[in-house]
């Protein structure tokens, strides 16, 4: 019988599925990266599940072991972690590797998603991204992954912890003040805020610790696909002296975006903001 890798609310219980209910109702074990947190979901829907295990970071590898003869003698186990999917960031991705190393029928059941919910409400480019997962924590790694990112040609979706938020906006700023930045709290709660601008302003408004989930989107780097000895700064400074000529600032930001190969939309919030 399969492994069924459950996705659960983000935040809203009533976003779960129908599918992944009947497999927490129906399941032999309910696999719970905190069974406390699977509980309130469970009692939410009154649902009895046969059997919860606790499956986390610590005794994952531990209980895959034990695990996957189980469901090779024929038991169904619904997987879970205590938001969104599991294995994305989440404990279970050695338990399905072992899982489908051992022949078992693996089947995910989708549902929300904190990465894809935050890349749309941002507005920062939903075609293409790329997930960091949770960022360094070390200043200079930081510096290093926004200095790197500038010549990214699609946005980044990174999980950050309340208390670490600060010190990651700034590190941002001090390397790459204009970029455009969303910081997304408590996505699909009572509380949901989702806070928009350049770095520079986004570090000062949350110079202090916050409360809650954060997931926070970067806006594509606008040195991506940039020609040689062509700077960033030199194109917003030549959108604003076209827009006090008295040009307009859309069509002066489609001009140097066409001459320099740069994000026309990035370029056009660039010249938005304060002076270097």
């Amino acid at each position: 019988m399969p492994l069924l890798v459950c996705a659960t609310p983000i935040g809203n219980l009533a976003d779960v599925t129908h599918r992944v209910l009947t497999a927490l109702a129906e399941a032999d074990l309910v696999l719970c990266e905190d069974t406390r947190r699977t509980q309130v979901l469970l009692d939410r829907y009154g649902i009895r599940a046969r059997a919860l295990v606790s499956v986390h970071r610590h005794n994952e590898a531990r209980q895959a072991r034990e695990l996957v003869p189980r469901l090779e003698a024929g038991e169904t186990h619904a997987l879970v972690s205590d938001a969104g999917l599991p294995g994305v960031n989440d404990p279970g991705g050695r338990l399905v590797a072992a899982a489908l190393a051992a022949g078992v029928e693996v089947t995910v059941l989708p549902g929300p998603s904190a990465v894809e919910t935050a890349l749309v409400a941002s507005g920062l480019g939903a075609a293409q991204y790329r997930f960091l997962g949770y960022l360094p924590r070390r200043v200079a790694e930081l510096d290093e992954l926004w200095s790197e990112s500038r010549s990214w040609p699609y946005a980044a979706v990174a999980f950050e912890s309340p208390r670490r938020l600060p010190a990651s906006l700034a590190a941002l700023a001090r390397v790459d003040p204009s970029r455009m930045v969303a910081v997304c709290r408590e996505l699909t709660k009572r509380f949901e805020e989702i806070v928009r601008g350049p770095a520079t302003e986004l570090a000062e408004r949350f110079c202090e610790p916050v409360k809650g989930e954060v997931t926070v989107v970067v806006a594509p780097g606008a040195a991506a696909g940039l020609p040689p000895g062509a700077a960033v700064g030199d194109a917003v400074e030549a959108v604003r002296e076209l827009v006090a000529a008295g040009g307009a600032r859309r069509s002066a930001a489609n001009v140097v975006a066409r001459l320099l190969g740069l994000p026309r939309n990035d370029l056009y919030r660039r010249s938005l903001g304060p002076r270097d």
